[in-house]
């Protein structure tokens, strides 16, 4: 799959932008704060319906406008998907595929499949679980529309389960209220963690591969899911946890809790790895990302790398565009260096500057 074109209006420091890309590698080049990653973070947007940044859409649209619009032409097995949104400051978002406007987003789901890969990801390893949780619920959602309705059911009821848990000091006694909650909170949570831990089962497969490759044989890297019920099924622990969750008003356990461990042979990289382990680790797993979407979808992902060559060192830079070389990427950077240097090929390039974008031969 391939993205065409991209059209933006009103969209963050854009007031009008049109770009048609190369199905190989197109390049955006310029000094920081120019409005490079603005570009991913609407490609990004157009498959995912969420910026890669967790920011509001009301803060997406360029100051002093009320809407914004975003307009991604897509091919997809030689189909092509014209994806539109609406991005309005008071309402929800509009998203139209093909021009038919669709009612839940989870509709746009898995039209696209997009890896995005910044400097950020890079932390993803020591930094909380609530990172590592995001990086599978987001690839998941992509590539499984039964694990997105089910994470979605899921979330909708953990926030209406909360919201009776902070009204018990007004309501009394709420106990069998909360018995029709926990059912669905069952129900749907352990089809999470079930698909979760099949996830997990499917990148160990690639991981220790690259990873092996990435530290010259030198290192073996496992994941694991890390549940927060331990040994107990999820309907045990919600049980257990039922007296607690009501003095602190918030549900203690389940999927919304659970994280990914890191090993390296007896070591938790999470807490004990250096920095380079912990960055080497998180490249073996974006690259394994890549990997498994290929694999499920028998397709190849569209990759965006947002100015990640410059916080990687040669070995590691070279490792990555030897893995790229045969899926449509657009990489964002400051310089031109790292691509000269490893000879890289570029099929287009762009300068950009305080919001305007220049394509060069």
């Amino acid at each position: 799959m391939i993205i065409k074109s991209l059209k933006l209006k009103n969209f963050r420091n854009y007031d009008l932008l049109d770009l048609k890309f190369d199905s190989a590698t197109n390049i955006f080049y310029g000094d920081n704060a120019q409005g490079k990653t603005n570009i991913l973070e609407a490609v990004y947007l157009s498959g995912t319906t969420k910026s890669h940044r967790g920011t509001k859409d009301r803060d997406l649209i360029r100051f002093e406008r009320d809407e914004s619009h975003i307009e991604a032409v897509i091919e997809k097995r030689g189909i092509p998907f014209q994806i539109d949104l609406h991005l309005k400051k008071n309402s929800p978002k509009g998203i139209a595929i093909n021009k038919i406007p669709i009612k839940k987003a989870s509709e746009l789901f898995g039209i696209i499949n997009i890896v995005f890969f910044s400097p950020e990801d890079l932390n993803i390893i020591k930094n909380g679980p609530s990172e590592r949780r995001r990086f599978m619920d987001m690839e998941l959602a992509q590539l499984d529309k039964i694990y997105l309705n089910n994470l979605s059911n899921y979330n909708r009821i953990v926030n209406q389960r909360n919201h009776l848990l902070k009204d018990t000091y007004h309501k009394g006694n709420i106990e069998d209220t909360l018995d029709i909650w926990d059912e669905q909170l069952i129900s749907y949570g352990d089809k999470v963690i079930k698909r979760r831990n099949k996830f997990i089962e499917e990148i160990n497969e690639l991981i220790s591969k690259t990873h092996n490759k990435l530290t010259g044989n030198k290192e073996n890297l496992v994941l694991s899911y890390e549940s927060s019920i331990k040994h107990l099924t999820l309907e045990q622990a919600v049980k257990r946890n039922r007296k607690r969750d009501m003095k602190i008003k918030n549900t203690s356990c389940g999927p919304h809790r659970d994280d990914i461990c890191f090993m390296i042979g007896d070591m938790d990289i999470r807490k004990f790895g250096s920095q380079g382990q912990q960055r080497t680790a998180a490249l073996s797993l974006k690259l394994s990302e890549i990997d498994l979407v290929k694999q499920l979808i028998n397709d190849k992902p569209i990759l965006l790398l947002d100015d990640v060559l410059s916080e990687l060192d040669k070995h590691r830079q070279n490792y990555l565009l030897d893995s790229i070389n045969d899926i449509q990427t657009l990489i964002t950077c400051t310089g031109l260096d790292e691509f000269v240097n490893h000879r890289f090929s570029i099929n287009k390039l762009f300068r950009v500057e305080s919001g305007i974008v220049a394509e060069e031969n």
